[in-house]
């Protein structure tokens, strides 16, 4: 399979246009082609020699991914199934906010932080996504829109992004480009469960992109027990790298907490959360999460209404910024990994079929 031009960041598609022969001008036109007109084959380069366009098609392909399945949500969030050239499956969710379009982006195929609660990591992590396989999911939706543009992208997908951290790193290089898509730093997020010292890298990168911490408890004993990573990288070692960041780059950090009945929404669990950021009031932001149920993971459950507003005042009353999320496609499968664990539960059964088939 040749490799997606899209996994060429403007400084590696100068490189290689050069290693070919060709002027710099040529790599900015290939770029302005891909990114700004969006094209999705290398033939529409009309301002390109036939030759060089043969030799752009012997060495790449443009989109790497196969549309499977789309899902419509009556609120217009569309989430997508897409095929690798392997026959993996990913998921990207485009999202209609106040503010513009949103796209989550999967960075993994599978995933293998094991949060009990979460779908992604229903299927163990097969391979990290290559950069093009990431960008691809942005292009793939943008052209599947009419006059409306991608504004902002969340790093949030399957998979943990700072598990694939250089090819991660490329991508925002790419979307962030302003002679290419041109999405602006401050609205793309990129979200971490807590792999603390790539925490520490993303403080030093030369982007301004903004910070997600998937915290999910406000103390070791729960977290470790929803979220293995936590065993290895307890909060102590998490909140160091955390405070890192925000003194490195005076940028917030928005801490992701998904509310779960009986496990971490109590009166007391608010407090311990309010005490655990009380330091960082200036900088935290936390974003509280109603639960989307998991049918393999029936210990788990919705918070209650009054349980969410109660958990949600008593921050306030601690003056520490938070916001309970807008929830997006309730009517489809909503978590994070659902229809691509369908569409597998439903390939295996279908060769089950086939193979009991060719018994007979």
């Amino acid at each position: 399979m040749k490799p997606s031009i899209y996994n060429l960041t403007k400084e590696k598609l100068i490189e290689w246009v050069v290693s070919q022969g060709e002027k710099k001008f040529r790599a900015i036109q290939i770029w302005e082609w891909l990114y700004r007109k969006q094209v999705t084959t290398f033939t529409e380069m009309t301002n390109l020699s036939n030759d060089f366009i043969n030799r752009l098609d012997a060495h790449f392909v443009v989109n790497p991914l196969k549309q499977s399945i789309v899902q419509t949500s009556v609120d217009g969030t569309i989430k997508y199934l897409f095929e690798l050239h392997d026959h993996q499956f990913i998921e990207t969710v485009l999202m209609r906010q106040k503010y513009g379009l949103s796209i989550c982006v999967t960075t993994q195929v599978g995933c293998r932080m094991g949060c009990s609660f979460c779908a992604s990591g229903l299927l163990s992590k097969k391979r990290n996504l290559s950069v093009g396989e990431i960008v691809a999911q942005i292009m793939q939706v943008q052209n599947s829109l009419m006059d409306e543009r991608v504004s902002h992208v969340v790093v949030m997908g399957i998979g943990e992004p700072f598990d694939n951290y250089e090819n991660v790193l490329d991508f925002l290089h790419i979307i962030n480009d302003d002679k290419g898509l041109a999405i602006g730093a401050r609205h793309i997020t990129v979200s971490t469960s807590g792999l603390a010292t790539k925490i520490y890298d993303f403080a030093t990168n030369d982007l301004q992109i903004n910070l997600a911490i998937s915290l999910h408890a406000p103390g070791n004993e729960i977290r470790s027990r929803l979220m293995r990573i936590n065993r290895s990288i307890p909060l102590e070692k998490l909140m160091a790298a955390v405070e890192f960041y925000t003194k490195t780059t005076n940028r917030r950090v928005t801490f992701e907490y998904i509310l779960l009945s009986g496990v971490n929404d109590q009166v007391h669990h608010a407090q311990k959360l309010a005490n655990l950021l009380k330091n960082k009031k200036k900088l935290a932001y936390v974003n509280l999460i109603p639960y989307n149920p998991v049918n393999e993971y029936d210990q788990y459950t919705r918070s209650k209404q009054a349980d969410v507003l109660r958990f949600y005042d008593i921050l306030k009353k601690n003056k520490i910024n938070c916001v309970i999320r807008q929830e997006f496609g309730t009517d489809i499968d909503a978590a994070c990994g659902q229809l691509r664990a369908k569409q597998l539960e439903k390939d295996s059964v279908n060769l089950e079929a086939k193979n009991e088939m060719s018994k007979v």
